[in-house]
């Protein structure tokens, strides 16, 4: 499969905002099947989240996606302690129903600070709210175009979580049977583009334990490295933009900013790019292209990932 970036061909660190963009413009980012794409979300409104939500919105208005794709950490500190939160209030509620649509989320390792499994059962409270399982698939077609989401649940991959009290429930995940779930779900996909999305990165510039990631390579990488057929790893967790490629891989690993507090980013020797804006991402796709447009708090399009075949 041949891939294609629009963006520098070097290593590209971006420091401010791009050319402003307008809403007509937006209209060009549309293909056969679109998705707004948000991670890091839970700041009560504070910060950049509000504003953010609202170019979510207009943004929606244009492309028209089929939902929004979350990669977790909707809710941040200690999570949440059940389906009555008010967190759910502040933190999602009061902030995104204008958007009125569905939101596919994985868990974030602040959901695991909490009752995990209310990041499920919040589903009884708002049917827009879709986290069937603690991870999960799913497949969008449109006309001749289809799209596979494996959703993963990351946090239990992790060793320091499965051994921390502050995560309770993380120890309890048999994510070896999630392992195994994984490959045999990425051996019997066909469609046109297959992407994996978990809140945790497997290449990253970060200031976080380096053995995050190394967990993340000897478990879900290993498994993605097998199959031909994935394009794209998406996750969130470090508050940055992100694209990086690895020489051993055929996968684009593309890591979504927070869509409330960002924070600051350098290149690594796997980057293709890099920004500390806080924004949401716009993933589009048709038969022959998959594409991640990175967009800030402005509406401003920093950076756009896109596979051809």
């Amino acid at each position: 499969m041949k891939r294609v970036l629009l963006s520098l061909v070097a290593i590209a660190f971006v420091l401010s905002g791009a050319t402003a963009q307008t809403p007509k413009s937006w209209r060009k980012l549309k293909q056969d099947i679109n998705f707004l794409w948000a991670s890091d979300l839970g700041k009560n409104g504070c910060y950049d989240q509000q504003v953010i939500a609202n170019v979510m919105g207009e943004m929606a208005k244009k492309i028209k996606p089929e939902c929004i794709i979350s990669t977790g950490d909707t809710h941040h500190g200690s999570g949440v302690k059940s389906v009555d939160d008010p967190r759910w209030q502040t933190n999602y509620e009061d902030i995104y129903a204008h958007l009125g649509l569905d939101w596919y989320a994985v868990l974030g390792n602040h959901e695991y600070r909490g009752d995990s499994q209310a990041m499920i059962g919040y589903n009884q409270v708002n049917p827009s709210w879709n986290v069937p399982a603690r991870y999960y698939t799913m497949v969008f077609a449109k006309g001749d175009v289809t799209i596979r989401f494996v959703m993963l649940d990351t946090t239990p991959m992790i060793e320091k979580y499965r051994t921390d009290d502050k995560y309770p429930d993380a120890r309890y995940q048999d994510y070896k049977t999630q392992l195994a779930w994984l490959d045999k779900t990425l051996s019997e996909a066909t469609e046109d583009w297959v992407v994996v999305a978990g809140h945790h990165p497997i290449h990253a510039y970060t200031k976080k334990s380096k053995q995050e990631r190394e967990d993340m390579r000897s478990t879900v990488n290993e498994i993605l490295l097998r199959h031909n057929n994935v394009a794209m790893y998406l996750c969130g967790h470090i508050h940055s933009f992100q694209h990086l490629r690895d020489k051993n891989s055929n996968i684009d690993y593309v890591i979504n900013s927070s869509a409330s507090l960002s924070r600051d980013v350098k290149p690594t020797k796997r980057t293709i790019y890099c920004s500390p804006e806080a924004g949401f991402s716009v993933i589009s796709a048709s038969k022959s292209t998959l594409c991640v447009h990175m967009i800030d708090k402005n509406g401003n399009v920093l950076n756009t990932v896109k596979r051809s075949r």
